[in-house]
């Protein structure tokens, strides 16, 4: 059965940290709903009522472009050994940019990757639990390197070119690109 929180508690943060993967799902008011799946050491617990992940520059910015126009973010994370156990994270969400005021603060709290884009930071607006029971037990591999290791042999400039054409979404909603290269670890 599923119980609602008004805030992260222990219990949460303890099944969140050891997550390998986490998704998020966002939507404007017209066009598609994004969901997308994240991997790599790119989500912090801020406190129990806001949390932050770690953006990499990918195949398009629609988060960027959702929170744009609504605001409403989902983040969902599965246990996939046991106790079985899905997390939602419901919120709001903004992009937090290399050239944005908070930047600095805000990047201390990671390890900034190879074609770090952007840091998502959401207000928790409410914290679901539910069973998990139909989802599959499993165990980690590895992480892919695949991203990291393109971002690296990305020359700087030609990235941060690439990067300021990225100025909308696949419905045509606004974006704003990131004014720099990271190289990260």
């Amino acid at each position: 059965m599923a119980e609602f929180f008004d805030a992260l508690n222990e219990k949460h943060i303890a099944m969140i940290e050891a997550q390998p993967v986490f998704f998020v799902a966002t939507s404007a008011p017209i066009g598609r709903i994004n969901l997308s799946p994240k991997g790599y050491d790119a989500f912090r617990i801020l406190n129990p009522k806001r949390v932050a992940y770690l953006d990499l520059g990918g195949s398009g910015n629609e988060t960027h472009a959702h929170l744009g126009a609504d605001g409403r973010i989902t983040v969902m994370f599965c246990n996939f050994q046991q106790p079985a156990n899905i997390l939602r994270i419901y919120g709001r969400g903004v992009p937090i940019l290399p050239q944005d005021e908070g930047w600095e603060k805000l990047a201390e709290q990671f390890t900034l990757l190879p074609g770090t884009r952007q840091i998502f930071v959401i207000d928790v607006e409410s914290v679901q639990t539910s069973c998990g029971w139909g989802v599959p037990l499993m165990t980690l591999e590895a992480e892919r390197e695949t991203l990291k290791k393109a971002h690296r042999q990305s020359d700087p400039a030609e990235w941060e070119v690439k990067m300021a054409t990225r100025i909308s979404s696949i419905d045509g909603l606004p974006t704003r690109p990131t004014d720099r290269y990271i190289a990260g670890e």
